[in-house]
């Protein structure tokens, strides 16, 4: 499966980035819980290698919290300020407030002795598309202040937002690099929902995920959608099972696989499956 994906306007959002970082004293990165090391661009490392970095790891709620926990251990040994979050219900979000001006303690201090006492502090927002950027500025503005929704790439332009008399947020439309020089990074954020679904075969990437499952996390499957045997069975045959447990049929009696395959990947991306860590700091040598 060639997974690729760069629209026009990542290219533009990347000069965007680099040309508003001088006004910028700290980088928030979301990054989804589930595949950390997935959906955090590279780009951005480069961008804003100068600048103090705060990896906010959000939908934690849907991953596997003693992978959360070894993610952490693994960004801060890199430098970074991590937290993880649920952006829909709000857990962890003081923590990013407190975090910054811990980050940004003694530069704050300096400031004021230099008589610049009411200057914000102003905080970058960046992540991939569908990582829930709009959706975490939201709930910790506490108003809807940009465009939220379930598709890549809702986040057109950049907007400054302010979150306290002396915090601001600059938001910026989601990014995704040119080229994955990893295939499974591609197919990670396909499973996620973070590459556009019009994209890509649901069929092939369904059975890429329980291709994925049947390896990592065969309970999951065995206890969703009750099929059994799953090492003797080959991807295309645990997904008609599912299709005929779940009465999935269209004329004829034969399994909608379409419909079928959606479920599977509905279901990963809202919980229904478990709590879910697609990858481990193991699995990169980074």
């Amino acid at each position: 499966m060639n997974i690729q994906w760069y629209p026009g306007h990542m290219s533009k959002t990347k000069r965007l980035i680099a040309d508003n970082l001088k006004l910028i004293d700290v980088v928030i990165e979301l990054v989804d819980a589930r595949v950390p090391f997935s959906s955090k661009n590279p780009d951005i490392d480069e961008l804003a290698k100068n600048k103090p970095r705060i990896i906010v790891m959000n939908k934690s709620d849907l991953a596997d919290d003693k992978a959360t926990k070894e993610w952490m251990d693994w960004f801060k040994e890199k430098g970074y300020g991590v937290i993880p979050i649920n952006s829909i219900n709000g857990k962890g979000l003081p923590e990013v407030d407190r975090l910054a001006r811990a980050m940004l303690k003694e530069k704050l201090e300096n400031d004021k002795k230099r008589g610049r006492i009411f200057r914000p502090i102003r905080a970058m927002v960046v992540g991939i598309p569908n990582v829930g950027k709009s959706t975490f500025i939201n709930k910790l503005v506490g108003r809807a202040s940009t465009k939220t929704g379930d598709r890549p790439g809702v986040t057109k332009g950049k907007q400054w937002i302010k979150l306290k008399k002396d915090f601001e947020l600059l938001d910026t439309p989601g990014i995704l690099w040119p080229k994955f020089e990893d295939m499974d990074v591609g197919i990670k954020l396909a499973f996620t929902g973070a590459i556009k679904q019009e994209i890509l075969d649901t069929k092939t990437l369904s059975l890429e995920l329980i291709k994925f499952l049947t390896k990592r996390f065969p309970s999951t499957l065995e206890n969703r959608y009750k099929v059994t045997e799953l090492d003797l069975k080959p991807p295309m045959e645990v997904l008609t099972e599912i299709g005929e447990k779940r009465g999935f049929l269209i004329s004829g009696g034969e399994v909608d696989y379409n419909r079928a395959s959606q479920i599977i990947l509905d279901e990963l991306r809202s919980g229904k499956l478990g709590n879910i860590t697609l990858e481990t700091p193991m699995d990169t040598t980074v």
